[in-house]
C-alpha cells in the first residue's frame, strides 16, 4: 500500500481493477487532478498477466508481452501520482454517497465516484495442464492469438456462439480447425451453425470431452487426450493448439444486489457512456463488455469512465 493510500480514506475516485481499463482510467483521472486510488486486487493486472505475445495493441510494432504491457501502463499511472492498493474488495455499499468500499475485510475507504474495472475471466476446463500451457498452445482468445497458428492444426472446445465464432475466425490462419463439443448438436444460433457447417476447414468431434493435454519437450501443446462420452473410448490426436471457448464470467459477485447486472452478471451501462444505473458509479472494460473483450477496447472505455467521472464531479460541485 502506498503512503497516500494509507493516509487518505476518502477519494474523489476509487478505481476497482488493474487491467487495461483500470490503469487507463487511472492515467486520465490522475491527469485531471482527481487523485485516484486504484484497488488492484490480490492478483493484479487482469487477463494480460497470463498472455504472452500481444501483437494487436497499437504502439508496439514488434509486439509486447502481456505482463510488460501492464507494467508500462502501471508505471504511467504512477507517474501521475495514482495511489495503488493491493487487495480485494470484499464489501461495497453503493446505496448512499460517499460510497463505501471495504478491502480484505479490514480497511474501509469512501469514494465520491467509483469506476468498476474488475474484468471477466474465461471459463476453463479445470485441467492441471490447462493453466500450465496457457500461452504455449492453450488460449482463451482466438482474436488475440489466432495469428500465431498460421498453417497449424488447432482444436476449439465449446458449442455456443463464442466457440463457433472462434472456430470460424481461426480458419483464416490454421490449416485445420476441429470443434470439440460434449453434445451431439451445437447450442449456437441458427445463423452461426449454418456458417460453420458450410466451412470446409472445420471438422467436428461430437459427444467428446477433453480429459488432458500433453506437452512436447519444448513445453508446448503436442496432443490432446479425448474421451467419447457415449463409449468411453480414448483418442489422442496431435494438436498444435487448443482454444477454450466455453464462456466468460464477469467478476461481479461483490456487486450483486448493488446495481443493475444483466442475466450473465455483466454490469449494465447506459448507451454511449460508462454510466451505470447509480449516479457516480461507472463501469469499464470486460466487466461490462461481453462482446469485444480486447485490451484496446477495455483501455478505451477506461478513458471514457474517467472523463465521465470527472464531469460528474464537476456537475455535482464535488
Amino acid at each position: 500500500m502506498s503512503e497516500a493510500a494509507a493516509n487518505q480514506t476518502e477519494r474523489n475516485v476509487i478505481i476497482i481493477g488493474s487491467g487495461p481499463a483500470g490503469l487507463t482510467a487511472a492515467v486520465y483521472a490522475a491527469r485531471a487532478n482527481l487523485s485516484p486510488l486504484l484497488i488492484e486486487g490480490a492478483t493484479a493486472g487482469g487477463q494480460l498477466m497470463i498472455t504472452t505475445d500481444v501483437d494487436n495493441y497499437p504502439g508496439f510494432a514488434q509486439g509486447v508481452q502481456g505482463p510488460d504491457l501492464i507494467l508500462q501502463m502501471r508505471q504511467q499511472a504512477e507517474r501521475f501520482d495514482t495511489a495503488f492498493l493491493t487487495g480485494d474488495v470484499t464489501e461495497i455499499d453503493l446505496s448512499k454517497r460517499p460510497f463505501r468500499v471495504v478491502v480484505d475485510d479490514d480497511t474501509t475507504y469512501y469514494a465520491k465516484t467509483i469506476i468498476l474495472c474488475s474484468g471477466a475471466r474465461a471459463k476453463l476446463l479445470g485441467l492441471p495442464a490447462e493453466s500450465r500451457l496457457m500461452g504455449n498452445g492453450v488460449s482463451a482468445c482466438a482474436t488475440c492469438d489466432g495469428f500465431f497458428f498460421r498453417g497449424k492444426n488447432v482444436f476449439v472446445v465449446g458449442g455456443g456462439d463464442t466457440a463457433v465464432e472462434e472456430a470460424i475466425f481461426l480458419t483464416r490462419f490454421a490449416t485445420k480447425v476441429t470443434l470439440i463439443h460434449r453434445r451431439d448438436s451445437l447450442r449456437a444460433s441458427k445463423i452461426m451453425q449454418d456458417k460453420i457447417m458450410a466451412n470446409p476447414k472445420v471438422d467436428f468431434l461430437w459427444n467428446t470431452a477433453v480429459k488432458d493435454i500433453t506437452a512436447s519437450k519444448e513445453g508446448r501443446v503436442e496432443e490432446l487426450v479425448l474421451e467419447d462420452i457415449k463409449t468411453g473410448k480414448i483418442s489422442k490426436p496431435k494438436a498444435d493448439g487448443l482454444f477454450i471457448a466455453i464462456g466468460h464470467s464477469p467478476n461481479t459477485a461483490f456487486l450483486k444486489g448493488q446495481l443493475d447486472l444483466d442475466a450473465a452478471g455483466y454490469v449494465m451501462t447506459k448507451p454511449g457512456s460508462t454510466k451505470t444505473n447509480i449516479p457516480g458509479v461507472f463501469a469499464a472494460g470486460d466487466v461490462q463488455d461481453a462482446i469485444y473483450r480486447q485490451a484496446i477496447t477495455a483501455a478505451g472505455t477506461g478513458c471514457m469512465a474517467a472523463i465521465d467521472s470527472e464531469r460528474f464531479l464537476e456537475e455535482e460541485g464535488l
